[in-house]
């Protein structure tokens, strides 16, 4: 007799979509990875509160399938490098192969967890302000044996004038932090000159288009591309935006921590 419970946990394979959607497919140790990430979250998730999505197809489609959704135009078969992408390189010297890649407010991996996974030779860290959520990450990695992904605990108000960190990264990613003005004013100071930014939201007004160029004239950047996509089983509308840093950002951003939310650019 099969044991019902164990089953309720196992995530959809969704070959067929992956491949349709993003034109990728997890292989077997990827597969095993989601699975295994899954899990963790499952049991701990009581704990720490992780995420309220939890039953398998919405937790693939909302968390797994909507992290990889952003780095879409890397996800190509054969070479990964899509023609978006050759337009759009962060720098000259410096390959898709090997970016540095950050996730601000990751909060229980996501998305950093499933493009580190997706992405093997990219280094990914993991950049949250709870010390419990980044301990569960910490052995989220060990246990999926993700070696390219690393976690920081603290703001992104205070590491974006570290100069450890600022102007350090290709990639940076930011899902459903706050307004994309605020995610713009933490991501771009930690942007390399030629980097990009990618903005996870669900709708996308022509006032927040405003809004953005505007904070983007003050922080160095430009919106290159908007992308709407239809999420594969519940069909919701979600929107990935791509700005690229094209100067660099005035020593003056990112304002003290609190300011950027309460007061938007």
């Amino acid at each position: 007799m099969k044991d019902e419970s164990v089953e309720q946990v196992i995530l959809p394979a969704m070959t067929q979509v992956w491949q349709q959607t993003l034109g990728w497919q997890p292989d077997v140790r990827q597969y095993a990875q989601f699975q295994q990430f899954y899990e963790l979250i499952l049991e701990r998730n009581q704990q720490l509160n992780l995420t309220r999505i939890t039953e398998p197809q919405e937790f693939w489609e909302k968390h797994l399938w909507d992290s990889l959704s952003g780095v879409k135009p890397w996800l190509l078969p054969g070479s990964g490098v899509a023609s978006w992408e050759k337009a759009h390189e962060p720098s000259a010297a410096t390959t898709s192969a090997a970016w540095h890649v950050l996730d601000i407010g990751t909060g229980a991996g996501l998305p950093g967890v499933p493009v580190a996974i997706g992405f093997p030779s990219w280094t990914v860290t993991l950049l949250d302000s709870t010390r419990k959520k980044l301990v569960f990450l910490d052995e989220a990695l060990s246990v999926l044996g993700l070696a390219n992904a690393k976690t920081i605990v603290d703001r992104a108000e205070q590491i974006g004038h570290n100069p450890q960190y600022r102007a350090a990264y290709d990639l940076v990613l930011i899902r459903a932090v706050a307004a994309a003005t605020v995610c713009v004013e933490y991501a771009l100071p930690l942007l390399k000159v030629g980097g990009i930014a990618v903005l996870y939201r669900g709708q996308w007004t022509e006032a927040e288009a405003i809004g953005l160029s505007s904070a983007l004239k003050k922080l160095g950047g430009t919106l290159e591309q908007v992308e709407a996509l239809s999420t594969p089983l519940s069909h919701s509308l979600r929107h990935c935006l791509y700005v690229k840093k094209q100067t660099q950002t005035p020593s003056t951003f990112p304002r003290a921590i609190g300011v950027p939310a309460q007061k938007p650019l």
